[in-house]
């Protein structure tokens, strides 16, 4: 995921438009094709989020959560691979652990460093694209 064009798509789900905004400009910076969304039924409403090679997700959204949201894909058969972002307090790390066993990649803390983003995303496309 350097600065040339890749096949990939990220979808980005978060009610909160500045930091959608900035996370698909963060990665189209990169060359990866973004969509914002800002709410998990949006999401699941558009024929391209099904497409999406992987998914960065508030935890918090109106309606249904990003865990729900989640655990929706994966009774869809789709295996997106999930990196949440959540402004939650989690002193005792469990909801981390909960995400994580949950099937999350990772769990990013807002606001984020957009470096740590770029590299978890590469990582989880890397994993999912291969053949």
């Amino acid at each position: 995921m350097g600065k040339r064009k890749c096949q990939c798509f990220v979808a980005v789900v978060d009610d909160d438009a500045a930091v959608c905004a900035a996370t698909a400009n963060l990665l189209n910076s990169h060359g990866v094709a973004t969509r914002g969304f800002s709410s998990a039924e949006q999401f699941l409403r558009a024929r391209r989020g099904r497409n999406a090679d992987c998914l960065i997700l508030d935890l918090q959204l109106p309606g249904m959560s990003g865990l729900d949201l989640q655990r929706e894909l994966r009774s869809r058969g789709l295996s997106i691979p999930v990196i949440f972002a959540t402004a939650e307090d989690d002193p005792d790390g469990r909801l981390e652990t909960k995400l994580l066993g949950a099937g999350a990649v990772a769990v990013l803390r807002k606001p984020f460093d957009p470096e740590r983003l770029r590299q978890l995303v590469q990582a989880a496309l890397e994993a999912h694209l291969q053949p």
